[in-house]
């Protein structure tokens, strides 16, 4: 999943970046509300984090430019304001959450989790597909009874093929969605990736789930018989 941070904060965007990119998500971080808009003419966010208070053009502005242009992404904003009348504001031009400064991150990883799910992904913390299961909370994979671990990218790569079963992802796709503008998007890089979610979960000798499709990209779906 690839989140869009729009924070001024400079100290305050980095820490929040990196805890977010240790939970799995790919995080692409703008400091003002005009950089933040411009993100999203390129990449198809799944989530934004945006602060209220933003140098240029602050984050209601934001928010309502971005539904007057359709981008129905969910949107949680950040503020050191804890009055009614600002998060009512806040929540009336466009925003699905509002969380107010100081806050513990835990909190912020969750309300992300609910945006997400609320944006049409399934409701439940455990994606499944046939034997595979992965919880969404703990980033802990099964097979069947047999648990696996792992890294952050690993979990947000199959996070994504679970939540897009049978569908055909291109390398594009995939990166958009998985890495952030800070990686280097090279199609050998996921290859790697795949290769290692493949030994984790075959590692007992269970079918492959996860097919390439030649000139095309990669698909969860049945084995192959």
């Amino acid at each position: 999943m690839r989140i869009l941070l729009v924070e001024d904060d400079r100290r305050l965007s980095h820490a929040l970046k990196l805890s977010l990119v240790e939970e799995g998500y790919a995080v692409d971080a703008a400091f003002d509300g005009e950089e933040g808009e411009a993100f999203t003419d390129t990449v198809p966010y799944d989530a934004i984090i945006l602060d209220l208070m933003l140098p240029r053009k602050d984050g209601v502005a934001v928010c309502r430019t971005l539904r007057l242009r359709k981008v129905n992404t969910p949107i949680l904003m950040l503020t050191a304001r804890d009055a009614v009348e600002d998060r009512v504001r806040g929540l009336d031009s466009g925003a699905d959450d509002y969380l107010v400064k100081p806050f513990d991150f835990r909190e912020l990883e969750a309300r992300v989790r609910a945006l997400l799910r609320r944006d049409g992904a399934s409701r439940e913390p455990v994606v499944r597909f046939l034997d595979l299961t992965l919880d969404t909370r703990t980033h802990e994979g099964k097979r069947g009874e047999r648990p696996f671990t792992l890294s952050s990218k690993e979990y947000a790569l199959l996070h994504l093929l679970m939540s897009r079963p049978r569908e055909i992802l291109s390398r594009t796709t995939i990166a958009e969605h998985v890495w952030d503008y800070d990686a280097e998007h090279f199609s050998n890089v996921i290859d790697v990736y795949i290769r290692n979610l493949r030994q984790k979960l075959c590692a007992a000798g269970e079918p492959d789930l996860i097919q390439t499709v030649r000139g095309s990209g990669y698909q969860l779906k049945e084995p192959m018989r």
